[in-house]
Formats: C-alpha cells, sequence, structure tokens
C-alpha cells in the first residue's frame, strides 16, 4: 500500500504530499496548565521539527497568516501556533485586579514603575509548558512584536530546548530607543467599545494606523479582518493586562548579552511602534545574531511583505533544520 502511495504521489507531483500534510483546517485543541489554558493548533508531522510561533500583544492565532504556515509546514516544520493567554481562546484564570490603564501608561511615560498582574516572563513558561504538554523536547522559536519578547526569555530560560531563535518586529525593552508616537499608543490603548461595530472600527483604525506608509490598504478588508477576530473572541481586560506586561519589564539586555542561540533578527525599515532601531538594537547585543531589515515593512503581516519575510526567515530555519540533522521524509 505505502509503495502505490509513493507511486501515486510521484504521478500527481510531490505537493500533494505537502498538501496532506499540511492541513491548515486541524482543530484547535486546548491545554490545560494550571492557571492558564492554551489554545493552539499544530499544523503537519509531529514527525517533522517543531517550529513554535509566539504572537504579540492582543494577537490570536489566526494573525498568523495562512498562507506563511502553511508555507513553513511545506518546507518541512511542524508548525506550533496558540492563543497567549488573555487572549483569544486561551484564558488566564488568576486573579483579575482592576486595571486602570491610562494611569499606569501615565507612569511608564514618567519613568515610574509599573503594576502589572504577571510578566513577559510568564507567557515565556506558558509557551514552554505547551511544548511539555506536546511532547516537544526541542523547537525552532519564532516571535513576533511581543511575541519576540516573551521568545527572548524562553530562550534564556531554555536554551537547550530552542534550536533557532527568529526575532521579527521586536524590541530590547531599553531605554533610550525610539518611543511610538502618543496618538499610536492611544490606539493600541483604546480597547472598551460599547458595541461589535464601534470595535470593529477602532480595530481598524489600529491596523492602518501599523501598516507600512508604502502600501495602501483596503479598509473592506481590514475590516473583515478585525470581524474575524471580533467574532473569535474580544477579552479588551485580557489585551490590558497584556500591554501592562509589556510597560512594567525592564531591559533585557543584560538577558540579550547571554544569549548563545542562533538568532535571526528582522525588522522593516518603516516600523511606526518599534522603529527599526529596535531591531538594530536587539541584534547588536546577541553574539553572532543575524539580522535582516526589510524596506518599507511596518508593524503588520500585510500582503505585499509576506514574501520578503518568507525569504528572510527560511534560509535561518532550513540552515538550523540542516544542522539538527532533521531531513525530510516522505
Amino acid at each position: 500500500m505505502r509503495v502505490l502511495i509513493l507511486l501515486a504521489a510521484l504521478i500527481c507531483g510531490l505537493p500533494s504530499f505537502a498538501f496532506a500534510r499540511c492541513d491548515l483546517t486541524v482543530p484547535t485543541e486546548t491545554v490545560d496548565l494550571g492557571e492558564v489554558r492554551l489554545a493552539y493548533q499544530s499544523v503537519g508531522r509531529e514527525r517533522d521539527p517543531a517550529l513554535l510561533l509566539i504572537m504579540g500583544l492582543g494577537g490570536q492565532l489566526i494573525h498568523w497568516p495562512d498562507e506563511v504556515v502553511e508555507r513553513l509546514c511545506e518546507s518541512g516544520f511542524r508548525v506550533i501556533r496558540f492563543d497567549n493567554r488573555d487572549v483569544g481562546l486561551s484564558a488566564w484564570t488568576g486573579a483579575e485586579p482592576s486595571v486602570n490603564l491610562p494611569y499606569e501608561v501615565l507612569r511608564y511615560r514618567l519613568g515610574l514603575p509599573v503594576s502589572a498582574p504577571y510578566g513577559l516572563r510568564d507567557m515565556a513558561l506558558d509557551s514552554l509548558r505547551l511544548l511539555d504538554a506536546l511532547h516537544v523536547e526541542h523547537a525552532h522559536v519564532l516571535g513576533a512584536s511581543m511575541g519576540g519578547m516573551i521568545a527572548q526569555y524562553l530562550a534564556d530560560i531554555a536554551p537547550e530546548r530552542v534550536l533557532s531563535l527568529t526575532l521579527v518586529m521586536t524590541s530590547s525593552g531599553a531605554q533610550g530607543l525610539p518611543a511610538p508616537s502618543p496618538a499610536l499608543l492611544e490606539l493600541l490603548a483604546r480597547r472598551e467599545a460599547p458595541s461589535r461595530d464601534v470595535a470593529i472600527q477602532q480595530q481598524a483604525d489600529l491596523l492602518a494606523a501599523l501598516g507600512s506608509p508604502d502600501v495602501a490598504d483596503d479598509r473592506g478588508q481590514l475590516l473583515e479582518q478585525a470581524a474575524r477576530a471580533y467574532d473569535r473572541s474580544f477579552n479588551p481586560e485580557g489585551v490590558q493586562r497584556q500591554m501592562l506586561a509589556i510597560l512594567a519589564e525592564p531591559s533585557r539586555v543584560d538577558l540579550l548579552n547571554r544569549l548563545r542561540v542562533p538568532t535571526l533578527v528582522v525588522h522593516g525599515t518603516a516600523d511606526p511602534l518599534l522603529p527599526v532601531m529596535h531591531g538594530v538594537h536587539v541584534a547588536a547585543h546577541i553574539k553572532g545574531s543575524e539580522l535582516k531589515l526589510i524596506p518599507g515593512l511596518a508593524h503588520r503581516f500585510q500582503e505585499a511583505f509576506k514574501e520578503p519575510l518568507l525569504s528572510a526567515v527560511l534560509p535561518h530555519l532550513m540552515a538550523h533544520r540542516r544542522a539538527e540533522g532533521h531531513v525530510a521524509q516522505l
């Protein structure tokens, strides 16, 4: 039977194998990890090297573009994407203190300590426990924005578990780096909405502000993306707690200086939230890291930049996939 399947694949073309292996319709599952319940999706074969995708502030697993996930899987990876605690279909069951976000943002701007119910290190431990629950001993890790900050902690906590590290549009959290505009911070903090329609309009406004000036966004598409995310989950309090976790962060420069994981840093030259010097600074503090700047890329996975992003990321992943002795199997 295996011979017949192999012959059929050879006649029909090898992409049929990739299609069967990289089924994006696999169900979203959940795993209980104590005070956290994480929703995740595993795309690809369990025997393939794992690639853990860690999303940014307020992002859900659906914000990893399907076509990107599919390409990564077709390249021979088992792609694991998940909702961080407090967003999407994941949950944090700890005590929920009242959050005065404007007050804490003011403290942050004044250089005063910020209070947060949990930190990015806690979220890195969530990622590690998810790998444990899935019996994944080693993984390639790719984090975007806040997810890149979480990935930094993960690589520091368990460097022996991280085959390679890819940090996209992220920061070291060091003082003195260029700050986003107050208007953009206001859009990020604007999470309360009296109705579904207002919430969707607000999210579309934020997506537009995070986009590249080189790309003309279709407002209708932005509204569709916002509606899909809203209808899957709307948890503004959770996003506020995630934001506090970022604002309460100390500089991670010392952490970056001690990392010895093969690392690629990818950043856009038009990032309005974390201007390009954030990526340059991260790469400068990780020994042996590689920096790739993408002209025009802002702080979103826009269609025009999916190929440049894949072209930057895939060679790094494939080089370290081969280095670990992983060979694609039919």
